[in-house]
């Protein structure tokens, strides 16, 4: 018989093993004590002795035949432990000590640094609209084969022309917005886990209005058509772009931003009811897109006021870069010509062409408006939107 001296702490486990999950009754009677501790064990299980002997010393306690000696290994391995943030808070700096834990885990010591998450001030990356837009978007999401009836139109064929060469020009702008935010994905702390989540679904977006921009493109058995060379090197500009505030703000708060006037024009202009839903649906979600660039880069602005001298800069660096490409095809602005004038006559080609101009006007003012709501001056927001690259994107 052991001897067990007066406070000596007793857990009964019947016949459960320490290898049948004992080992969780034993060690929630232990967390209590304090190191030398004692915790008598005792149940019917054949192997009891010998399996608290291995479980015990593992843990850096000692065992006295079937009673627990509580060690201080413990405890000291998480002495050095910090919360990761507090969960209803965002950090000012994510630490990369913090590793992949949750906001607010209590985080051991001794595991290597999160590599590559360079993107950790809240003041670059954080803005509160982040939870909403996040919630937003996942309630937005929609699936192409049940949100759209996919009925071929029976169109004119130079009409159905031009609707295959707007959907050939979006396919490729789609593909550079996918690329952007997923290049800067893995980049940012996952204590901001709502701006990696609200990214997430940008990303989910952009794949999703690839395929149905392709599929309207085929959608009557014809090819897909021209890729200009110009709206290549325009998008590559964005490829390019290494800091991610900047690369928002090319991509986001003038691209996509001056996609939503294109969007909304495709809509309301569209010969055919499939491709109304289908700009209708990528309008919905690329207005998520510009609404969270917009609010993330007003509080880096307002956090750092010399980012804006950055931002005017990377306009004129791609517009100087851009300076000797065509910009905009000719292939894509005749086909939106088309598209608006419905028809291949005189009148409605006219009307079609005056259409696209006010659209032209139209991107302008809207990219004017979202300069000065970033703190642009209007004479400024009037030069950096007219050296918006052509290719609307």
């Amino acid at each position: 018989m052991d001897g067990h001296p007066p406070g000596t702490a007793e857990v009964d486990l019947g016949p459960l093993g320490l290898d049948g999950g004992g080992h969780l009754l034993v060690a929630r009677a232990l967390a209590p004590l304090p190191p030398g501790g004692r915790l008598r064990v005792t149940g019917s299980d054949g192997h009891l002795g010998v399996h608290l002997q291995a479980w015990a010393r593992r843990r850096g306690h000692g065992v006295e035949g079937t009673t627990v000696v509580r060690g201080a290994a413990d405890r000291q391995r998480l002495a050095g432990a910090v919360r990761a943030g507090e969960p209803g808070a965002v950090a000012g700096r994510a630490d990369a000590t913090w590793g992949l834990a949750a906001r607010g885990a209590l985080v051991e010591a001794g595991a290597p640094p999160l590599a590559g998450a360079d993107l950790d001030e809240r003041a670059v990356v954080w803005t509160e609209l982040a939870p909403k837009l996040y919630a937003q978007a996942a309630a937005g999401q929609w699936d192409p084969a049940t949100a759209i009836d996919w009925d071929p139109p029976a169109l004119p064929g130079e009409v159905e022309a031009a609707v295959v060469q707007v959907m050939t020009y979006l396919v490729e702008n789609e593909q550079a917005a996918l690329a952007v935010p997923a290049r800067f994905l893995g980049r940012i702390h996952p204590h901001f886990r709502e701006v990696v989540q609200f990214l997430a679904t940008q990303v989910a977006d952009e794949a999703r209005h690839v395929e149905v921009f392709t599929r309207r493109a085929l959608l009557c058995g014809g090819e897909l058509g021209i890729s200009g060379a110009g709206g290549r090197a325009s998008l590559q500009t964005l490829l390019d772009e290494p800091d991610w505030p900047t690369a928002s703000f090319l991509l986001s708060a003038l691209g996509e931003g001056t996609f939503l006037s294109l969007l909304s024009f495709l809509e309301r202009r569209a010969p055919d009811p499939v491709t109304a839903r289908i700009a209708r649906l990528a309008l919905q979600d690329e207005a998520r897109h510009v609404a969270f660039a917009m609010g993330h880069l007003g509080e880096h602005l307002r956090a750092a006021p010399g980012l804006r001298s950055r931002l005017r800069a990377a306009v004129l660096r791609r517009h100087d870069a851009l300076a000797s490409t065509a910009g905009l095809a000719d292939s894509v602005d005749d086909a939106l010509v088309v598209l608006a004038a419905g028809a291949f006559t005189p009148a409605a080609i006219g009307a079609g062409w005056r259409r696209v101009r006010q659209l032209e006007v139209e991107m302008d003012e809207a990219r004017r408006r979202r300069l000065v709501r970033l703190g642009f001056a209007d004479a400024e927001a009037t030069e950096l939107s007219a050296l918006h690259t052509r290719n609307f994107m």
